[in-house]
């Protein structure tokens, strides 16, 4: 039903691929306008505005391995890198 079809970003002028899936995505969803930028332009976009976030690095408390977290990590709380960290929220 839906092809592939090439537009250009008006941010940055480049070709961009509107697939068949991401116009599926937008009727199912319904938007009606076609997109105006590249997904590189949308991406720059929605974090315009946003102060970059800082990481901390940090050790983990089960594996030992090099841990980047969004908080300052405190002596008396363990840190969990991100392996870990979804290992123990499944069990």
């Amino acid at each position: 039903m839906y092809e592939d079809k090439t537009l250009t970003c008006k941010e940055c002028g480049k070709e961009f691929v509107f697939t068949a899936g991401e116009q599926e995505f937008y009727a199912e969803k319904g938007f009606v306008n076609e997109p105006q930028r590249c997904k590189e332009c949308r991406r720059a976009r929605r974090g315009a505005g946003r102060p970059e976030r800082e990481l901390f690095t940090a050790v983990c408390a089960c594996c030992g391995k090099e841990a980047r977290v969004p908080f300052e990590p405190r002596e008396d709380r363990p840190v969990y890198c991100s392996e870990c960290f979804a290992r123990m929220k499944e069990e």
